[in-house]
């Protein structure tokens, strides 16, 4: 088990386990360190795809959805050996940040301490439709689309039934109808029928303007993270072409209007 302790002052606690079981799905989200909008950039989540295959190359695993939004990201997957889901995600949140830290010249963390996951049965059909619309939802729950579809998930997919070369449906979205057509309009409407609960306002803590009108920063300052492992390349190159081909695959299969998004792309 990776970092298995924490340290709060002079006393070091031991973090409860993770639960893992063959035989289910995880939901996992993953913030941006200081829930800073670094994924904001488009050649941020073009890398993230690209990591996103690499990972597959590696390890093997269902990934059936994804929602990249401007400072986390939702995943919903099912690891062929579930014992192998906290490598998973330590190798994909390595990659991705040592790529980002190189491409936007920063330093140290770029993650939010350890991601958050949610397991439940792969047969708990209800369970499994809920938490898709979930993810898919995010972005309009968010406030910045009207509809489902969103270049950087793969909503699309399930309603036009399209590869983005990435991600595979969820057995319980075959469950919904006898052809595939069938599917695709029955989770249409029951995406349709969401409606995303208002989210808490944000408390603020003692002392924030105070220590505003003072000018004072909050929070100790930024170090540098020692010992990072490289990768394996001396420049970087945002563009490169496998990358964009992989996003440009995803995109094309999930757009509401592949065109207009890959014109976007660049």
């Amino acid at each position: 088990m990776l970092c298995p302790y924490v340290n709060y002052g002079n006393k070091i606690m031991s973090r409860k386990p993770r639960e893992l079981i063959a035989g289910y799905c995880y939901h996992i989200t993953v913030r941006c360190n200081n829930r800073e909008f670094r994924l904001i950039r488009d050649e941020c989540r073009k890398v993230l795809l690209y990591g996103i295959q690499k990972l597959k190359e590696k390890y093997k695993l269902k990934l059936y959805a994804i929602c990249i939004m401007s400072n986390h990201i939702h995943y919903l997957l099912e690891p062929e050996n579930v014992d192998e889901l906290p490598k998973i995600m330590h190798w994909l949140n390595w990659y991705t940040a040592m790529c980002f830290n190189k491409m936007l010249n920063r330093t140290g963390h770029f993650w939010e301490k350890r991601y958050h996951s949610t397991g439940f049965a792969n047969s708990d059909r209800q369970r499994a439709l809920n938490t898709l619309r979930y993810i898919h939802a995010n972005p309009k729950a968010a406030g910045f689309q009207r509809g489902f579809f969103y270049d950087f998930s793969n909503y699309g997919s399930y309603e036009r039934l399209t590869d983005d070369g990435l991600t595979e449906w969820h057995p319980a979205f075959l469950a919904l109808g006898k052809s595939l057509q069938e599917c695709a309009e029955r989770y249409k409407k029951f995406c349709e029928k969401y409606r995303p609960k208002p989210k808490p306002e944000i408390k603020r803590k003692w002392g924030n303007k105070l220590l505003a009108g003072l000018g004072i920063a909050r929070g100790s300052p930024k170090k540098k993270c020692k010992g990072q492992m490289g990768l394996p390349w001396d420049s970087w190159e945002a563009e490169n072409a496998a990358i964009l081909a992989v996003a440009i695959k995803f995109v094309q299969a999930n757009a509401l209007n592949p065109k207009i998004a890959l014109m976007m792309l660049g």
